[in-house]
């Protein structure tokens, strides 16, 4: 017994499959994308295995309403739920494979098997719900045939949607158009070579046209209209989804920007980009504590620069920040990647020395100081010459705590400027000149 097609209903099946195979690309990028949230995650996922299983399910309904026999033809009810069942089932799991943050080869194509194998059973399940009998025979070749392109499919579709799961530009969205005709077609190819491996005895009798089952008549246009609707409204939700998504992670970028802008604020100094008074007293706090537990010394040097103040008044307080910048990077070049150098005032900085061997280690990045800052600065065509004195107090012998080390290195510091300038001073003990 020969059947025929109705050739708007089989493009409607492929259409339908071309839509939910772009639902499902979409899909497997809202399930991945939304990892971070657990509820949300599964939401998504349960969601999806809905609205891809009814897409999926649909256009095989609609391929096999559009297959006319001579005979008048129905479906039972309850095999065409089970097969509906099927469809959502399948597509579950290929979301659920899909959540993965890999997809190695032996996982998806384990993973394209069960789906191919799952499309198939939907598919010859749908084909039981017409009851024929006789049974209907199927072409060996042909039935093994369309179980391959079941799985060939199931493994385009996977690796596609693996691929193009988190992309969300334009390219993206033209290539998943492009991988959904692929997907569609395929998935249509396997319908229509089952149905083609599907031989009916002549004097065939649908039992479920004669037991009260579902009648085609307008059934696949309605079928296919509200399944289109459930796919188009999912395809709109996980945009807006994406879209309110993408504002929110704009929006907390904008947030750690805009906190780390005020941490810089509040911790480093404007114009030298150096930890400020602030961040020194913690990393102080800090080497204080390192300090008493392995039982090593710490220096602060308290640098304070000679005849700065004529360069303000002479050459404008431009010229003068440039200065300090300048100042502040070639004593920075003077340490280890263990200290630390500050601005505190307008030409004061302080140097944090840590794990120190002994009083000469100190003496010796002093030294260092004063020769860098012993070379003529290059300023906006001017050549400007200025020394500084330092003050160096030691932990634990010059004080245990943070006032008072930094009160003894000022002090010692002053009494450089009066014993010279140009050189640096111990707390309570003589200058030590710059040579």
């Amino acid at each position: 017994m020969e059947g025929y097609y109705h050739s708007g209903l089989v493009a409607l099946s492929v259409a339908v499959a071309i839509v939910a195979s772009y639902t499902a690309l979409d899909l497997a990028g809202r399930v991945s994308a939304s990892d971070s949230t657990r509820r949300k995650s599964w939401t998504w996922l349960v969601a999806g295995a809905f609205s891809m299983g009814i897409g999926i399910w649909s256009m095989h309904f609609i391929g096999m309403l559009a297959f006319h026999l001579p005979v008048p033809i129905a479906f039972d009810l309850k095999i065409t739920a089970l097969s509906l069942v099927v469809a959502v089932g399948v597509s579950a799991l290929a979301l659920f494979i899909l959540r993965n943050p890999t997809l190695r080869g032996a996982n998806l194509t384990i993973g394209a098997t069960l789906m191919g194998v799952g499309i198939s059973a939907m598919h010859y399940t749908g084909m039981m719900a017409m009851r024929m009998s006789p049974p209907i025979q199927y072409d060996p070749t042909l039935f093994i045939l369309s179980v391959l392109v079941a799985i060939v499919a199931s493994l385009a579709a996977l690796w596609m949607a693996f691929q193009l799961r988190k992309k969300h530009s334009r390219l993206a969205v033209l290539a998943k158009l492009g991988s959904a005709g692929v997907m569609g077609v395929a998935i249509a190819g396997m319908h229509y070579i089952g149905m083609a491996a599907a031989t009916f005895a002549p004097g065939s009798v649908c039992l479920a046209a004669s037991s009260g089952g579902v009648n085609p008549g307008s059934l696949a246009t309605i079928i296919g209209v509200l399944t289109v609707l459930i796919l188009v409204v999912t395809l709109v939700i996980s945009s807006l989804d994406a879209h309110f998504a993408s504002n929110n992670a704009r929006l907390a970028q904008s947030l750690q920007a805009a906190n780390d802008r005020l941490r810089d604020m509040a911790l480093y100094d404007n114009l030298t980009g150096l930890p400020n008074r602030m961040l020194l007293d913690d990393r102080m706090q800090q080497a204080l504590l390192h300090a008493d537990r392995v039982g090593k010394s710490f220096a602060l040097l308290f640098v304070d620069l000679d005849r700065f103040k004529p360069v303000n008044d002479t050459y404008g307080h431009p010229v003068g920040d440039a200065l300090l910048q300048a100042v502040a990077g070639r004593i920075g070049s003077t340490l280890r990647k263990v200290d630390m150098v500050a601005r505190v005032g307008g030409d004061e900085f302080v140097v944090l020395l840590q794990d120190l061997g002994g009083p000469e280690d100190a003496a010796a990045i002093g030294r260092k100081i004063l020769a860098q800052l012993a070379h003529p600065f290059r300023i906006w065509g001017h050549e400007l010459a200025i020394s500084c004195s330092i003050g160096i107090s030691l932990c634990p012998r010059d004080g245990k705590d943070i006032v008072a080390l930094m009160a003894n290195a000022d002090a010692a510091m002053y009494k450089a400027k009066k014993e010279g300038r140009n050189g640096f001073c111990f707390f309570a003990s003589e200058v030590i000149p710059a040579g």
